[in-house]
């Protein structure tokens, strides 16, 4: 069993606004190139999020020792009082002078589409920390973040021989082709979702069978259709797991992360890492907020078994 992962990526705190119609109906396809709209929002909450900060979080929830690595700014007693309050691993969040933490202010529609803007702050300094610094790390992710940090970690990771995910997320359209493909090179794992596959495609001129062959796992993940798992020259489908409500989709990307690393680190089977991946995704769907769900291992193990028919291990 792998027993530490080092956690790369964004902290950020979370403006999170729902509006109660569909973008469709007020974008029109024919003006987008003059597009001025306006979303009136009457719902806003304030969270704290990051794709670090929230992987870290649901990994915690699952008792692994995972270990968060960002830069933060100033502003980040509240998050870094929270994180103490849940007795997380804060030794490697960097607070940059000057700065102010990630900000991201997501809105989403009643079909779940999400239109999101988001101030890089103190984390455009993310290169500033190195993979070095945390010791005895048995496997890693390189989630969104600051662009010369994920060039960096990656590197670092990879000449380390330490296993890791790439997960490009949002932050995709930073990197060019060639960048990607270096990416895809270095990693050992790959996470997206099905848009994002496309634009990884699309950017690296590669097919999904090449990008597959080129690491050991490519993760696609599918929202309410589940995901799909490319190893071996074999696409593994995993069902989705039924929530108990769905609220909001915002960090249910995070969650299934946190899935993938805990079936990589306890040597599970591919077919059981994606439906516990899934799982905690439809956790997290029936919660607002990243990271305002709460479980432990025993409360997985039985949710498992009553989604999936079998035992967690």
């Amino acid at each position: 069993m792998l027993k530490t992962a080092l956690i790369c990526g964004s902290y950020a705190f979370d403006s999170i606004m729902v509006f109660h119609d569909q973008f469709k109906n007020h974008i029109l396809p024919d003006k987008v190139h003059i597009l001025n709209v306006s979303f009136l929002v009457p719902t806003l909450r304030k969270e704290f999020g990051g794709c670090g900060g929230n992987i870290a979080y649901n990994l915690h929830l699952l008792g692994v020792n995972s270990i968060p690595m960002a830069t933060v700014g100033e502003d980040f007693t509240p998050y870094m009082n929270w994180m103490e309050s849940q007795h997380m691993n804060t030794t490697h969040i960097k607070v940059i002078k000057g700065t102010y933490t990630g900000q991201a202010f997501i809105t989403t529609d009643m079909d779940d589409n999400q239109i999101t803007a988001f101030h890089p702050g103190a984390m455009s300094e993310s290169h500033q920390n190195k993979v070095a610094d945390a010791s005895a790390v048995d496997i890693g992710i390189v989630s969104p973040d600051g662009r010369d940090g994920m060039i960096a970690h990656a590197k670092q990771f990879a000449d380390n021989n330490t296993p890791f995910i790439f997960d490009p997320g949002q932050g995709m359209p930073m990197f060019s082709g060639a960048e990607l493909i270096t990416f895809i090179e270095q990693a050992t794992y790959i996470a997206v979702n099905d848009y994002e596959s496309q634009m990884l495609q699309d950017k690296t001129n590669l097919s999904l069978s090449e990008i597959a062959s080129m690491v050991e796992a490519l993760i696609i993940t599918k929202g309410a259709k589940g995901s799909e798992i490319h190893t071996n020259n074999n696409t593994i489908n995993i069902a989705p797991a039924t929530p108990n409500a769905t609220q909001d989709p915002t960090g249910c990307g995070d969650a299934y992360r946190a899935g993938l690393l805990y079936g990589l680190m306890h040597k599970l089977d591919w077919q059981t890492t994606g439906q516990l991946a899934g799982l905690l995704g439809a956790i997290k769907v029936a919660h607002l907020g990243t990271q305002n769900h709460t479980f432990d291992l025993d409360e997985i193990k039985r949710l498992y078994q009553q989604s999936y028919g079998s035992p967690l291990f």
